[in-house]
């Protein structure tokens, strides 16, 4: 069985790491092109009234790729809906580069037909009657009491339009003689063909097969970099998010719980809840308040020991609250770490599962599981005595515990697993 030592791990860049690089994707700070304040949004039923937007606030920069991520009935969507004025919020200031749009303070509303805005939405909603370059004029003509354009201007930005998502030889076939990709990539030219102040997208890539939804997000961010129109994206996939965003805001139950550069977001969640929403992560409940340990690090109590971790955030944290730890960050080895090194523990493998670009392992330590991702070309067995390393740095004490929502291993060790059938030998 051949497994990594110290030294050999260190060769393949696998063992010494400063944690992640700061996100510089946002890059300086942009002029603010929407605004949104305070947003309430209620329905009622004969049975109940239920508050589906919970006083969320924030804004996106100019030219900006924003997303808001979140799981089903969590209010995104209907946070996009209000913004573009299909939906009035119950209290609400939003506006768009100052020009304000709703104010339940002063009583104002702008009709979704006077937004400027263009919208995708998940059906792409292409009207079956029309061609491909009709479908892309149409927002031009119905809009004509707003803005007069001519028949050459209106095929001069029709073709423009096509060109951008490179549907330029399909202007005159029948829109439903399109493929998948290219109906979005039509939803995406007539949204477009306006010259939006904002383009608003609710999970337009949902209905596309798992191949072509991958293709037609880098598709899609090209798209959005050429234009540099500012961009609002709604998803559940965080793939999605991760691939295209210069800003995520993830929602739960109606609350913004954490905004930031996607690797923020993945690497410094705040909440178990965003910790494990956004990646597969290792929780391990805190059993006793904190002791400061200097240099912003504390030492707490865990299930598998005493942590040395970072706080996520100013809240103090305790009984109830957990460390997270993603799976590709445990560090193991069947020879000891040189000595003073912290958050070593002496484990068990459990499970190993051979995946071809890693092998993930199960690996018991003090009655709980811990899971890891490691490099396939050690083959870790079933019952190895092994030595993990939890990097103080990638240790990040959050608050809460996980209510089961995303993927995380966590708990007392039951019956002894069986290997894989797939497990490395």
């Amino acid at each position: 069985m051949e497994v990594p030592g110290r030294d050999e791990m260190n060769g393949l860049g696998l063992q010494e790491r400063d944690g992640p690089a700061p996100d510089k994707s946002t890059g300086p700070a942009r002029p603010v092109q929407l605004t949104v304040r305070n947003l309430v949004k209620t329905f009622a039923s004969r049975q109940e009234i239920v508050q589906v937007i919970k006083d969320v606030s924030f804004t996106i920069g100019q030219g900006e790729f924003f997303t808001l991520l979140g799981p089903s009935g969590c209010g995104k969507s209907t946070t996009l809906r209000c913004i573009a004025g299909l939906e009035r919020g119950d209290r609400a200031h939003i506006a768009v580069a100052g020009r304000v749009l709703a104010d339940t303070d002063t009583g104002e509303f702008v009709p979704a037909s006077d937004r400027d805005f263009g919208m995708v939405f998940q059906s792409y909603a292409i009207w079956p009657h029309m061609t491909v370059a009709q479908n892309v004029a149409f927002p031009l003509q119905a809009n004509q009491r707003r803005q007069k354009l001519s028949r050459k201007e209106i095929a001069e930005r029709v073709e423009e339009a096509l060109n951008l998502v490179r549907l330029d030889q399909y202007g005159g076939r029948i829109a439903t003689k399109l493929s998948g990709g290219q109906q979005q990539r039509l939803a995406l030219a007539r949204a477009l063909v306006t010259r939006p102040d904002l383009l608003l997208l609710d999970e337009p890539l949902s209905n596309l097969d798992a191949g072509l939804r991958d293709h037609m997000r880098g598709e899609l961010r090209a798209m959005q970099l050429r234009t540099g129109v500012t961009t609002l994206y709604v998803t559940h996939d965080q793939a999605e998010a991760f691939s295209m965003s210069d800003v995520i805001a993830v929602m739960d139950s109606g609350v913004l719980v954490q905004q930031g550069a996607p690797r923020d977001i993945y690497w410094r969640p705040k909440t178990a809840f965003v910790a494990t929403f956004v990646g597969q992560t290792n929780l391990l409940s805190i059993m006793r308040p904190p002791v400061t340990a200097g240099s912003g690090i504390v030492s707490v109590e865990t299930g598998i020991g005493s942590l040395l971790v970072n706080p996520a955030s100013d809240r103090p944290i305790g009984p109830g609250d957990s460390v997270v730890i993603r799976p590709e960050d445990l560090q193991v080895t069947i020879e000891p770490p040189p000595a003073g090194r912290a958050n070593v523990f002496r484990g068990r493998v459990r499970r190993p599962t051979f995946l071809g670009e890693n092998i993930e392992l199960e690996i018991e330590i003090g009655g709980e599981l811990l899971m890891t991702r490691q490099h396939p070309r050690f083959a870790f067995g079933a019952g190895d005595e092994v030595y993990v390393e939890l990097p103080v740095d990638r240790c990040v004490a959050v608050s809460g515990a996980a209510a089961g929502v995303g993927s995380h291993i966590r708990g007392t060790i039951g019956d002894p697993a069986t290997p894989h059938k797939n497990a490395a030998q």
